[in-house]
């Protein structure tokens, strides 16, 4: 494992000279554009394992995306070895078909210290909930984004992060009313503390994640990837490219419903990825939101 393999799958070509906050939203945004979040391992046959040399050698060398305990990881530890102060926090998602928040703690994020202030760094997240920037561990403050509108509050040593959004337009109506796009205008994200986590906090998650009949993961095949003016996101069948802010506060949502024989020529193209085992497609209804 090396950074400058590293950095070559990323296409950052930046200096590592200064730990600021310029330099790591440069490396952030670099990853965050050529590393798709996708859970495609479990809907081909592979099983998703947490070392961070497999994790490596899947999205550095074998040129895959992950979820959260993988890109998060990976980016941690290229963080750490550039000479930033980064540890792992974890995180419970919020179900918006539930209105509650999970009651596992399935997200593992990146928390990063510069001259004394505290950072939030996420790189695995996925479509339209995916930060752009670096957000400022700071309670009550709205950070504009080219995403949206994030924010922390902090209550009782418990942290929330919710993402207000603009409006969208959707040339294809069939596509309107799909159970893929978030009704709500704010929308909470997930709830966190700033107790110290490792990855071995993760170990039974992974497993959980990846196989039990109850999780996203195993109902939908899923990969994103973030470009330089909005996301695209392959869900299933559906592929969603979204613009943001392509005409005055609003989105632009596009959907098309690809063919089998389509998909493994649109994960080639669209997100670089090709896959070493036949991927089946799911979407079960419901769960999931752009």
């Amino acid at each position: 494992m090396n950074l400058e393999e590293y950095f070559a799958r990323t296409g950052y070509k930046g200096s590592l000279e200064n730990q600021d906050l310029e330099t790591l939203t440069d490396i952030f945004q670099h990853h965050i554009r050529a590393v798709p979040f996708e859970n495609l391992s479990i809907h081909c046959g592979e099983k998703i394992t947490l070392e961070l040399e497999h994790v490596y050698n899947k999205i550095v060398q074998r040129k895959r995306g992950g979820w959260c305990m993988e890109n998060n990881q990976l980016l941690g530890w290229v963080l750490k070895c550039v000479g930033y102060d980064a540890s792992f926090l974890g995180a419970y998602v919020f179900n918006p078909h539930e209105n509650a928040y999970a009651t596992i703690m399935t997200h593992l994020l990146v928390k990063v210290v510069i001259d004394g202030k505290a950072y939030i760094v996420d790189g695995g997240f996925g479509v339209s909930y995916q930060m752009w920037q670096p957000m400022e561990l700071v309670s009550g403050k709205d950070q504009p984004q080219a995403p949206g509108v994030f924010r922390f509050t902090e209550k009782n040593a418990t942290w929330y992060l919710e993402k207000m959004r603009r409006k969208q337009y959707i040339p294809n109506q069939n596509f309107s009313n799909s159970d893929l796009l978030e009704k709500k205008e704010c929308r909470k994200v997930y709830m966190f503390s700033l107790e110290p986590r490792t990855v071995e906090d993760f170990r039974f998650q992974c497993t959980y994640l990846q196989t039990s009949p109850d999780s996203l993961f195993t109902k939908k095949s899923i990969c994103t990837l973030q470009t330089t003016d909005g996301f695209r996101a392959l869900i299933g069948w559906t592929l969603t490219e979204t613009r943001y802010n392509y005409k005055e506060n609003m989105d632009l949502v596009e959907f098309i419903t690809l063919k089998d024989e389509e998909v493994e020529k649109t994960l080639k193209e669209k997100f670089n990825i090709t896959l070493e085992r036949k991927l089946i497609p799911i979407n079960v209804k419901g769960f999931y939101t752009i």
